[in-house]
């Protein structure tokens, strides 16, 4: 493995954290003996392309300093390569990193760990969900959940989980259930009233929201959570226990298991890793095996 790591950073993650978390994450992976440089880009598109670039080139592993929004980009230009992906969590929701081990919002000891990881081979093969030629390796979301997304991207205040329980509340307003067509592995379609359909590659999303908390990113399988038709005082004594997962014992929250997943309903949009993939269907699948990732 070649002695270059190069830094992929998002200036603007976490209220300016990305830009301020590259510099210890810097020094400590050259203290570590690598050599670094710094990927930016003027915007989404360059910053892609020059991380192709890298990758394209040879570098020894690409470290994605930002959130989960960063890391869904990164992916892209790693994504069925050899080169391992490593996480600076410095987001809002930092979901990928916590579902691999990673620290969040310590950018040096992040740093000194995948610094130690490169020099001793701690590197893994996951799985990751593709939905056309989009990755993602947390949760697809789509119905209340994705409003709740959309909200909570659109906040400015407060960061961190904190934003996304006030979207959540936000979001109550408006709460309906939705007919949904769901098809698992080319089977018969189902058709269920739901409120929301989360299709966990990893257990969680939106800052440690456990929405599909058995979920593995070894497995090959996905995890569907499909919370059904529920009132808001449901759904507000059910939702507090997505943070510890207890929420799958609840008799409104089905989950299902599949390597491939068909959503449709009407006027709901999906996001994965909190990037909007658009309006549904959607088909998505369980790419075993699809990136490297550096970690504990």
């Amino acid at each position: 493995m070649t002695g270059e790591i190069t830094l992929f950073v998002n200036p603007t993650a976490g209220c300016g954290r990305g830009a301020r978390a590259a510099q210890p994450a810097a020094s400590a992976l050259r203290a570590a003996g690598f050599s670094v440089r710094t990927v930016l880009g003027e915007d989404a598109a360059d910053a892609l392309a020059r991380a192709r670039a890298a990758v394209a080139g040879g570098t020894g592993a690409l470290v994605a300093v930002g959130g989960d929004g960063m890391a869904n980009l990164a992916l892209r230009a790693v994504a069925g390569t050899r080169t391992p992906l490593g996480l600076v969590a410095v987001g809002t929701g930092n979901d990928f990193a916590r579902a691999l081990g990673m620290p969040v919002r310590e950018p040096a000891a992040a740093g000194r760990m995948i610094a130690d990881a490169l020099k001793g081979g701690r590197i893994r093969d996951i799985d990751l969900g593709q939905v056309g030629d989009r990755w993602f390796g947390t949760v697809l979301a789509s119905g209340f959940d994705s409003r709740v997304n959309d909200r909570g991207n659109r906040m400015r205040w407060p960061a961190g989980r904190l934003r996304y329980d006030l979207a959540t509340i936000a979001e109550l307003a408006g709460l309906r259930p939705v007919p949904y067509r769901i098809r698992l592995d080319g089977g018969e379609t189902r058709e269920v009233e739901a409120t929301l359909v989360a299709v966990g590659n990893g257990p969680s999303y939106g800052g440690g929201m456990r929405i599909c908390p058995g979920a593995d990113l070894t497995d090959g399988l996905f995890d569907i959570t499909v919370i059904g038709h529920c009132s808001r005082r449901t759904l507000l004594r059910v939702f507090p226990g997505v943070y510890r997962g207890t929420h799958v014992g609840h008799p409104a929250v089905t989950v299902l298991r599949a390597a491939r997943v068909e959503i449709a309903a009407d006027g709901v949009t999906g996001h994965a890793d909190g990037e909007s993939l658009g309006a549904l269907p959607l088909s998505a699948r369980c790419v075993p095996g699809g990136v490297r990732v550096v970690g504990p």
